[in-house]
């Protein structure tokens, strides 16, 4: 999950002096426990090497959710980067990206679904590993009102993240051992766009203590305590139920056949959700909400929406060129050439293909799902891009919302979901496997290659926001 690399970049970035070699923290969303943290920093041979793991337990619709996160880092005691690594394993769905990093280059081995890859990227100009952002943040200090900004090497998406930093006057904070007199540190992270905002509290060796940020509305905490006490037992919280909207109304099947206006308003203190365009929605501001009007036939694409050749091509999660993915498109397409006709055969074939329908995978790559056929929308939306990629077109992943008339023991809600799109005729359409197909209960939240980061960064605006009105439209409404 997204919170989880986070949580692991933002505690990096806050720790500005020598930690103790191991520190553990308990975990919580919303006052209850739901895991442990545990950082590490040693010093050896001329190199410092730093760890931090997130082990947390979500509950998602009665079905409880294992994730482990861990990233580590090698650097030279000056900062220079010289390796990480990011593991992450979501209920057995496990994934490992190995770096070493030589000058401005990067060698990355990725694996993800038992598929293997390497390739050679750029290292980002002027990105730091963890330790050369503790040496920046020990440079600044821990005066009230200092600012500085550093951009932060995130290893499990591979890109860096820029981190802008206020140093506020000391506070007393209460802390399982004891309250504590500690500076506090507030944080904004702009990634992809969209900015996560952060406080952590440290004390006069620049040790972190605290750290909270926002999750769906609520707060995810990170408290320093011992071993003991971080690896306790969990409480258990339902992130899936506070990722549900309410529909303001009942919406008939026929009005969503057509065209759909939405408005979108914030929650108390919260900010106004980030919305894609796409060729089947468009997003306007108003009056301090969002109106969203989604049309299910689409427009003409704009220059800037055509694919790009990324759009084509397999990656870690949608193995579009590996031979099980391969045999299943040829499968699921016949002998058709037609690419509206590809499209819905192969939306047809994943909704039958993936009998079990469960939600207790965390999220496949199209590989797994094709090795094993199970899995809710997410695992649908990556196999039928990659299948579409593997039949020669251009596909994307799209995270947002569906409406449905009863889900999870609520009527008429929104509920996280994910769908796939795929060029044809000169724009993007949108094709559903997990659904009865696209309709214009479909709110987007972000266009992306498949990858899990951009749904659960969709997913944690989720609760910042609520869907105030729903109205059908007459074709084209402006």
């Amino acid at each position: 999950m997204r919170i989880a690399s986070f949580a692991l970049l933002l505690f990096a970035a806050a720790t500005h002096a020598a930690p103790p070699e191991d520190q553990w923290f308990t975990v919580l969303l919303d006052g209850r426990k739901i895991g442990s943290f545990e950082s590490q920093r040693i010093v050896r041979d001329g190199k410092v090497e730093t760890a931090q793991t997130l082990d947390v337990s979500l509950d998602r619709a009665g079905i409880t959710i294992s994730l482990v996160n861990g990233e580590s880092a090698t650097e030279t005691v000056d900062g220079k980067p010289l390796a990480f690594t990011s593991r992450s394993k979501m209920s057995g769905i496990e994934s490992h990206i190995d770096g070493r990093v030589d000058g401005d280059r990067v060698e990355v081995t990725t694996s993800t679904g038992g598929a293997t890859q390497t390739r050679t990227m750029a290292w980002p100009a002027g990105a730091l590993l963890p330790e050369a952002a503790r040496l920046a943040g020990l440079r600044a200090g821990l005066a009230a009102g200092t600012r500085y900004d550093v951009l932060a090497f995130q290893p499990s998406s591979l890109d860096a993240a820029r981190v802008s930093t206020l140093v506020a006057p000391v506070e007393t904070i209460d802390l399982p051992g004891g309250a504590k007199k500690l500076s506090r540190i507030d944080q904004d992270m702009v990634f992809s766009g969209a900015t996560m905002r952060s406080r952590s509290w440290v004390d006069a060796q620049q040790t972190v203590y605290k750290l909270v940020m926002p999750m769906m509305g609520v707060d995810l905490v990170l408290l320093a305590c011992d071993k003991t006490c971080a690896t306790a037992p969990n409480q258990g919280s339902d992130v899936f139920g506070r990722t549900m909207l309410d529909a303001p109304r009942a919406l008939a099947p026929e009005e969503l056949r057509g065209a759909m206006r939405y408005t979108l308003a914030a929650r108390d203190g919260m900010k106004l959700p980030e919305l894609a365009t796409t060729d089947e929605q468009r997003v306007e501001t108003r009056g301090g909400e969002r109106i969203v009007i989604i049309e299910p036939q689409a427009r003409e694409a704009t220059p800037a929406e055509r694919p790009r050749l990324e759009d084509f091509r397999g990656n870690d999660y949608l193995q579009s060129e590996a031979p099980e993915v391969v045999a299943l498109a040829r499968k699921a397409v016949g002998d058709t050439t037609d690419p509206t006709k590809k499209m819905q055969r192969i939306e047809t074939f994943v909704r039958g293909f993936i009998k079990d329908k469960t939600l207790n995978v965390g999220y496949a790559s199209a590989l797994e799902v094709a090795r094993k056929p199970e899995g809710d929308c997410t695992e649908h939306a990556v196999l039928v891009a990659a299948l579409g990629r593997a039949a020669g077109l251009a596909t994307r992943v799209v995270d947002g919302l569906a409406y449905a008339p009863g889900f999870a023991g609520k009527d008429q809600v929104f509920v996280p979901h994910a769908w796939a799109q795929a060029w044809i005729d000169g724009r993007w359409r949108s094709f559903d496997a997990a659904l009865r197909g696209f309709d214009s209960g479909h709110i987007a939240l972000a266009v992306g290659n498949g990858d899990p980061w951009r749904f659960y960064a969709g997913v944690e605006q989720l609760g910042t926001f609520k869907v105030r009105k729903a109205e059908a439209l007459p074709a084209s409404t402006p």
